[in-house]
């Protein structure tokens, strides 16, 4: 008996310390996605904690990461944060909130990045895995309510796969046509113990990023705009995402091609160019409308022909041949039949294509487009009242047309687009596929920390209704000094339904008014900690943004109170052909 006590007591000592040193080469599941997030290069996490990532956070109080934490007040908010700096920036946008409502309120977020094609990866907390699908506190099938609105989703059953999870989530979010990535956490598995390994490459077995073009079909286009007659560019956003907006500008310039953009387009070409018919579709420019309804050639260069371009799908460019460049086969001839489809990265393709087109003298065709500019050219009434659109002017003449403006939705949204002029690339950021109203406000915080230390002013451009949607961000940018510029064009309504319902049902303006809930937006501001400024007269626009400017250390809230009445022109009605707009409330028969 004493023998077998004697031996076993040092095997029992030694495997104790065997099970120690092993643990101590082990990282806990929190630990591994620290890690993995500072291998990534990830400079900001936008997050709430909550129970079920509670490990997280503990981590990072212990670790310190590389990477700074913000702490938003809303997860909405966050996600829209993470879409303005990936927007801003060209990279990925980072989020991590808890299980259950941390995760719901997300959703928008991750829709409105789908839909817009922005790269996000979202780390969401989860229940332990012995309690999914047992209704637990806080429990919520993330995965499955986000599936139709990710590029991709995760759900991490084991620490050991959690590192390469992370590295697949980052390269499918960035890589072909970005998109939103949730990676679903259970609590379990942040407790987990396992190695850390983060891998330098990775497959995805079905998963394969394009790039150059086909080589006949590149060849194609060049020989269609060589013998066209009145070609346009069609430019979308997919142009700036796969940074090929210095390529189409010089390759617009050397053919002679004018270039019409989308609002995702704006800043591909610059609005200063005299090839620049500015934005197309339902408040596009009339002169933008009539080239397209009048070309011959229409090359797509990373648009997807969306309603709000096209309007009347069957009188849409009647008279063109298409070229359609695209990096996501599922858009090519999806709602446009097309004549020339080139699949691949759009900056690929314009390079293939470069050198296979020259310039051909089209002086009927540009005099044509500059006499439709000078027939109606983008204007407002100038009556003494304070006019939207004389504030976006003014905005673009003080910043030199050189600020980062994020939009919110609705009126507002479109006077920024119509009456900036971008001239540079990233320098336009709106919700625009799912029409996100309190995007803007959370988005240019984004974009703020993105461009922090680069001397970009950010200009937060919204209407009175959707600013409220999102105003607890004010704290967290004043917290961390950030610049912003917010501009609020208070109409006291929520204007674009206001618009339509004077248009299109008799003047019955039912729940669109929104004087009697409006707060107090300087005192507000003041609150948050921001600076408050207001102004209601034309004069002083000037003065209000110089004031504005001065401050270096917070937002400033600057409460336009213009013009109720104030509606957005041109304007395709629903369900018209893009030749038949509105084109003035003070001039109906202007254009027409």
């Amino acid at each position: 008996m004493s023998d077998s006590s004697t031996l076993s007591t040092p095997s029992a000592a030694s495997s104790a310390a065997t099970a120690s040193s092993t643990d101590a080469l082990l990282a806990t599941g929190a630990e591994i996605l620290i890690r993995s997030l500072e291998a990534e290069g990830v400079e900001y996490v936008f997050g709430h904690p909550g129970g079920a990532v509670i490990s997280i956070y503990d981590e990072m109080h212990r670790i310190q990461p590389s990477f700074q934490h913000i702490l938003v007040r809303h997860e909405q908010g966050g996600t829209h944060a993470a879409e303005g700096y990936a927007k801003a920036t060209g990279k990925v946008g980072t989020v991590l909130v808890t299980s259950g409502p941390g995760a719901t309120n997300c959703v928008t977020g991750i829709a409105d990045a789908y839909m817009d094609s922005i790269p996000l990866v979202v780390f969401t907390g989860q229940v332990p895995t012995h309690l999914i699908g047992n209704d637990a506190f806080q429990e919520c099938d993330t995965i499955g309510v986000t599936r139709s609105i990710t590029k991709h989703s995760f759900l991490v059953r084991d620490v050991k796969e959690l590192a390469e999870t992370v590295r697949k989530a980052y390269h499918l979010a960035q890589t072909g046509r970005p998109g939103p990535v949730v990676v679903d956490l259970p609590k379990d598995v942040l407790a987990a113990r396992a190695p850390f390994h983060y891998p330098e490459k990775v497959q995805i077995r079905g998963y394969s990023v394009v790039g150059r073009g086909n080589a006949d079909q590149v060849q194609l286009a060049a020989q269609m705009m060589a013998e066209a007659k009145r070609p346009l560019f069609y430019v979308g956003g997919g142009t700036i995402i796969s940074g090929g907006s210095e390529r189409l500008t010089a390759l617009a310039r050397r053919t002679g091609i004018p270039v019409t953009t989308t609002l995702h387009g704006l800043g591909a070409f610059p609005e200063t160019d005299p090839l620049s018919v500015g934005m197309l579709g339902m408040h596009g420019t009339w002169y933008a409308n009539m080239a397209v309804q009048n070309t011959d050639l229409l090359i797509a260069v990373g648009a997807r022909f969306d309603d709000r371009v096209t309007g009347k799908i069957e009188a849409w460019a009647p008279h063109a041949k298409i070229i359609h460049i695209d990096i996501d086969p599922a858009c090519i001839s999806k709602n446009v039949p097309v004549d020339c489809p080139i699949l691949g990265d759009v900056s690929m393709v314009l390079e293939q294509l470069d050198p296979l087109v020259e310039h051909v003298d089209r002086p009927e065709w540009l005099a044509q487009i500059e006499a439709w500019k000078a027939e109606c050219p983008m204007d407002f009434e100038r009556d003494g009242k304070l006019r939207p659109q004389e504030i976006i002017q003014a905005l673009r003449d003080h910043t030199a047309g050189e600020a980062c403006v994020v939009t919110d939705v609705g009126q507002n949204q479109m006077w920024g687009a119509q009456f900036y002029s971008y001239v540079h690339p990233r320098s336009h950021i709106t919700s625009g596929g799912l029409g996100t109203m309190g995007f803007s406000l959370p988005a240019a915080m984004g974009a703020a920390f993105g461009l922090r230390g680069t001397g970009r002013d950010v200009i937060s451009i919204n209407g009175d209704g959707g600013v409220l949607m999102n105003i607890q961000e004010l704290g967290v940018a004043a917290a961390h000094k950030l610049p912003v510029k917010v501009v609020i064009l208070n109409n006291q309504f929520l204007g674009m339904v206001r618009q339509w319902q004077e248009l299109f049902h008799d003047n019955r303006y039912s729940h669109t008014n929104l004087e009697p809930t409006n707060p107090d937006f300087v005192q507000l501001a003041e609150a948050f900690g921001c600076v408050g400024l207001r102004c209601s007269d034309p004069a002083d626009i000037a003065a209000t943004l110089d004031a504005a400017w001065q401050v270096t250390d917070r937002p400033v809230v600057m409460d336009f109170r213009v013009v109720t009445e104030e509606k957005v022109f041109p304007m395709v009605p629903a369900g018209a052909a893009t030749d038949n707009m509105i084109t003035a409330q003070f001039n109906p028969e202007a254009c027409a």
